[in-house]
């Protein structure tokens, strides 16, 4: 793309960039990209207190990163939007780029 992006376009793009742009967040996208988990299983596996898991989730339910739904006690988290693994995997694949320079 070479055009210059409109004012709202390129907000609504720095909005995205900013739900990616926390490593907590990014730990638990790489979880759920495995599949639907529950948030006690997510705080297991980061090591992270159950409350910043759901804060961190909150952020990215509300970015439209992932969607939820409660099953008794527990509210299950999954993926809701393709477009991340996508972003994700070309993010991960950049940082391995930088890591290898110098």
């Amino acid at each position: 793309m070479t055009e210059l992006l409109d004012l709202e376009t390129a907000t609504k793009v720095a909005i995205t960039f900013k739900g990616l742009s926390d490593g907590t967040r990014l730990r638990l996208l790489s979880i759920l990209l495995q599949g639907e988990t529950c948030v006690s299983n997510l705080a297991e596996q980061t090591g992270i207190s159950q409350s910043a898991v759901s804060h961190q989730l909150r952020t990215l339910r509300n970015l439209g990163f992932v969607t939820n739904h409660r099953e008794g006690q527990n509210i299950y988290y999954k993926i809701d939007d393709e477009h991340i693994e996508g972003l994700f995997n070309l993010a991960l694949a950049h940082s391995h780029h930088l890591g290898n320079e110098g």
